[in-house]
Parts: structure tokens; C-alpha cells; sequence
């Protein structure tokens, strides 16, 4: 299997146990997570040998964190450690019209504030296959930003594929802003994932659909799709279509462009949704795992759209599915029938 490199934060998740709101509890379920880290985990259930990279803070709660990746089978040989604490979000999972909500406390967290010296990216991405990043880490602090650029510069030089998932953040940055960084580091992505809001405020493009309206017929998107790819020199241009009925009933679809042939995958009719958080990165995970090991990019496609479709039936943000369970999925096997 492949290695796979991912870079950016990974937080303390606190929530409410079931659909709880904040303010009814007294106590927080804790588990660990973030977008990087998530995809990492996905393809460490796939087989590959994933790396996660980040700065952790030496105490107890910066080891837990180690502990956690390490239970999954993620790589953590190349997280520095130091810094004074692990970023915070506090999720609090919704239900029919009610919204999740997610409130950030991740200020001055240990890699927000990481330095170049950190890490040494040409021996983190020697021999790899595969470098991952989302637009999150960038967002987090200039100096992310920084070590973004500097791991895909050497990417670059290792000749490793590279992918983003855009994953605009509004509490975290303004569009100008995502803008004036995203751009130019797209001169290094071969793969970019993201969906109709990322790629409208991450890079300026918008497509010729009404999402809110459930409205993602394909044909919205191909010119956008055509327009990145000519623009950035993408190899792959990949989006993912979500219906948002409610917080707990989706259609969930995706969408993928070579260069010459698009893709759309089957829909997936996602009611209820468990936990949607980490929806996204399980589908990055997927379509990684799919690229790297599919013949075409409609069975990668599949896979992804599989992988992610099982992950909001899963509480937490990791993506507790094998290989085998996605791919009985994507072949149809979608009646959830007890398995004797």
C-alpha cells in the first residue's frame, strides 16, 4: 500500500452526549479530531501507511492525542512536540431542522504557532505517494500557512501527488483572505476537493447551481470544473453534492472531472444522519484510497461517495469503516440488514 502523508490540527472534541444542547449538560463526551488527522485515519482502515503531521504540546493531553491516532493504526513519527495546548472544539450535534453547531477555542493552539524548524518536509515526504492537505490549516494562523507552502514545495521535489480539500471556514477566516493564500498554492495541487461554497470563496469560483434548493444537477458544475482545471492545471476536479433537507436528512451525491470525462456518482439517501461531522474527510479518504488503487476514476469515485455515505452513520469524526464494508456498499448492498 501506499504512503500517504496529511498535515494539519487535531483538536478535543467536547460534546453533549445524543442531541443535547450546550446548555442542558453538566458533563462533555470527549474524543479527538480534525480534517487532516480524519482523512489519515480513513486510510490507515484502508491498509496504506498514513502519516499524520502536526505539533502536539508534551503533557498528558498532547500524548492522548498521540494515543488516539495511534489506536487507528495513523503514523505520528513526524509530530513535533511543544507549544502550550491542544486546540478545543465544542460540537453540538442537531436533529431535523435544528442545525449541528460547532464553537471554536483553538487560539494559540501548539501548531497554529509551529515553526519551519519543526519539521524537516523532504525527509517527512521522502518515499511518499501521496500529500493531503485541507484549506483549514492554512486558515488557522500565517504561520500554518507557512509550513503549508514549505510541505508542498517539497512534495513537489519528491515528485508525491498532492490534494486538498478546500474547506472554507468562516470563523476562521474572510474570503479575501482565503483567497489572497488558497490561489497561489493551488500551483502545487494535482487533485482538488471541495464543494460548490468552498470553491466559490476559496478560489472565486461559483457554479451554475441552486444548492440550497437541492438543485445539483450535474451540468451546473461542468463549466466550473473545466475553468479550475484550465486555470490551476488540475488532474482531477472533485465535488461533492450535498441536499440538506434537515440536520438528519441528506442526499448525498459527488462529482468528478479528469480533463476530459466526467463522472457523477449514485445518490445516496442519508436519513437519519448520526454525526455529519467529518462527512467531508472520510470522503477525501476515499477518493485517495480510490485513486491510488481504482482503474478508473468512476469506481474511485464510488468508492469515495461509499466511504462517505457510511461515515454519518458514525458517531465522532474518524471513519470507522474497512475497505470491505465500503465496497459492499458502492456494489449495492445498501438495505442494512443485521450481517450473521
Amino acid at each position: 500500500m501506499a504512503k500517504i502523508v496529511t498535515l494539519g490540527e487535531i483538536m478535543l472534541r467536547l460534546s453533549p452526549a445524543g442531541q443535547y444542547r450546550f446548555v442542558q449538560v453538566e458533563q462533555f463526551d470527549v474524543i479527538f479530531g480534525g480534517g487532516e488527522a480524519n482523512v489519515a485515519v480513513s486510510l490507515a482502515n484502508y491498509g496504506h501507511d498514513a502519516y499524520f503531521v502536526s505539533k502536539l504540546p508534551k503533557h498528558e493531553i498532547g500524548q492522548s492525542v498521540v494515543n488516539a491516532l495511534r489506536r487507528y493504526g495513523v503514523r505520528t513519527d513526524y509530530i513535533a512536540r511543544g507549544g502550550d495546548r491542544v486546540g478545543i472544539y465544542y460540537c453540538e450535534t442537531g436533529a431535523s431542522m435544528r442545525p449541528s453547531k460547532v464553537i471554536y477555542d483553538r487560539a494559540h493552539s501548539a501548531i497554529s504557532e509551529a515553526d519551519p524548524e519543526d519539521f524537516d518536509f523532504d525527509v517527512i515526504m521522502e518515499g511518499a505517494d501521496w500529500f493531503h492537505w485541507s484549506g483549514i490549516t492554512p486558515a488557522i494562523s500565517d504561520k500554518a500557512a507557512r509550513l503549508t507552502r514549505l510541505a508542498c514545495e517539497a512534495a513537489k521535489r519528491h515528485g508525491v501527488t498532492v490534494s486538498v480539500d478546500l474547506n472554507f471556514r468562516k470563523k476562521l477566516w474572510t474570503k479575501e483572505k482565503a483567497q489572497s493564500i488558497m490561489r497561489p498554492l493551488m500551483e502545487f495541487v494535482d487533485v482538488c476537493i471541495g464543494n460548490e461554497e468552498d470553491a466559490e470563496l476559496c478560489l472565486g469560483f461559483k457554479p451554475d447551481a441552486d444548492v440550497e434548493s437541492g438543485l445539483t444537477a450535474a451540468e451546473g458544475y461542468k463549466g466550473i470544473f473545466k475553468a479550475m482545471a484550465k486555470e490551476f492545471g488540475f488532474k482531477y476536479v472533485i465535488s461533492t453534492l450535498r441536499e440538506s433537507f434537515s440536520a438528519t436528512h441528506n442526499g448525498w451525491k459527488a462529482m468528478i472531472f479528469n480533463g476530459s470525462e466526467f463522472y457523477e456518482s449514485r445518490r445516496y439517501d442519508i436519513d437519519p444522519i448520526i454525526d455529519r461531522v467529518g462527512g467531508g474527510d472520510s470522503f477525501s479518504g476515499g477518493i485517495i484510497h480510490g485513486l491510488l488503487t481504482k482503474p478508473t476514476q468512476g469506481e474511485a469515485l464510488e468508492f469515495a461517495v461509499a466511504a462517505s455515505a457510511l461515515k454519518h452513520t458514525i458517531p465522532g469524526d474518524f471513519n470507522m469503516v474497512s475497505a470491505e464494508e465500503v465496497e459492499a456498499l458502492a456494489g449495492g448492498s445498501a438495505n442494512g440488514r443485521v450481517q450473521r
